[in-house]
């Protein structure tokens, strides 16, 4: 029983690339990415990180190449993993082309700092000749000097120009299997300079807000920026950019897309913030929960409901509902009809064989 949103959201119909075996754009579901944060030349711990993240949903991970080391740790770390692994270059443009012929999948590269135009050159001859994508990255923090003199400030007018430009650069030598991001850590000039790019070019758009910070206030911009761009259907993969552990950042993008009604990953918890009519101690009920069915991936509804005001309604539209009634009289339901009474000392136990068992019959 999976709860359909009430408003469909119409994606606009972009072009399809590649990004090593994940599809991007076009009719292709909306993927998550995430970075990870350990040294690259730490291959070890950067194939665990990576195969953690794997575990939690991730579809596509970027690692930094800030050195020939690290491009060189791709091989081995690109062989180990099962999701395309993007390579984040600045600067230095030999680092990108180190990257493509270590098997990277996609090239990370931002138009302001990576170097001249021949320099770029050679970076796009390195991803034709290694089957590698590329990913314009404009970032309001890093514009070409020449836009920052033409604009004054980063606005989105200059961050929408830097990727036409771009987007020429990579036409003009019959390259197309790329992406574009335009970022900044300011939500009005990031949604902005999206809704603007959307409407002068057809190419997959990768969606974040850049920097975005900690944990709790980097997923509410986060989720407001990207959130509102994808109810426009505007948008095709999305990083939820926070300074916390990468698999934040995937919990972080799936509950997004959930939210949306795009894509959903795992259980999805109806709860309410409870008040002096809870029967049974919800917050904590959840946050158990939570721990307990993290292992589920296939998607399913539950609800948890402190009381009969609207613990029913909530149950009658979830695959499994808990609504408070009493220290004995709880009541679970079960594909929205009553199932059975559920003491509180037994809530956790229960609700989770239920989940659990519902899942094996969605099997």
């Amino acid at each position: 029983m999976q709860i359909r949103p009430h408003r469909l959201i119409e994606r606009k119909k972009t072009k399809k690339i590649k990004v090593g075996n994940v599809s991007v754009g076009g009719d292709s579901k909306i993927s998550v990415q995430s970075m990870t944060n350990t040294l690259t030349t730490d291959v070890k711990n950067t194939i665990k990180q990576i195969q953690i993240l794997e575990e939690a949903g991730v579809d596509i991970v970027r690692v930094s190449c800030p050195d020939e080391d690290s491009t060189k740790s791709l091989k081995e770390i690109v062989k180990n993993v099962n999701v395309p692994v993007v390579a984040d270059i600045h600067f230095h443009y030999r680092r990108a082309i180190e990257a493509a012929e270590m098997g990277a999948s996609c090239l990370r590269i931002n138009p302001g700092n990576i170097g001249s135009k021949d320099r770029v050159l050679e970076v796009v001859k390195a991803a034709k000749d290694n089957n590698c994508s590329i990913r314009i990255g404009v970032n309001a923090g890093s514009l070409d000097k020449s836009l920052l003199e033409k604009y004054k400030e980063p606005c989105p007018e200059a961050l929408v120009e830097s990727a036409k430009n771009n987007i020429k650069l990579l036409e003009d030598n019959n390259f197309f299997n790329f992406k574009i991001s335009v970022k900044s850590s300011d939500i009005f000039l990031t949604v902005k300079a999206y809704q603007q790019l959307s409407k002068v070019c057809n190419y997959p758009l990768h969606l974040g807000v850049t920097e975005a910070g900690g944990l709790f206030s980097g997923s509410i911009k986060s989720s407001i920026g990207i959130g509102q761009l994808l109810m426009e259907g505007i948008g095709d993969t999305i990083r939820v950019s926070l300074s916390s552990d990468p698999v934040d950042e995937v919990k972080a993008g799936y509950e997004i897309l959930k939210s949306l009604g795009i894509r959903s990953r795992g259980v999805n918890i109806i709860s309410c913030p409870s008040c002096a009519r809870q029967a049974f101690p919800v917050i904590e009920t959840v946050k158990k929960l939570e721990k307990k069915l993290a292992h589920i991936k296939k998607p399913i509804n539950l609800s948890i409901i402190g009381c009969v005001v609207n613990g029913p309604g909530e149950a009658s539209q979830t695959d499994v509902g808990l609504t408070g009634g009493g220290q004995d009289s709880n009541l679970l339901y079960l594909s929205g009809l009553p199932h059975t009474k559920v003491a509180n000392s037994d809530i956790i136990n229960k609700v989770v064989k239920l989940v659990e068992d519902k899942i094996k019959e969605l099997d």
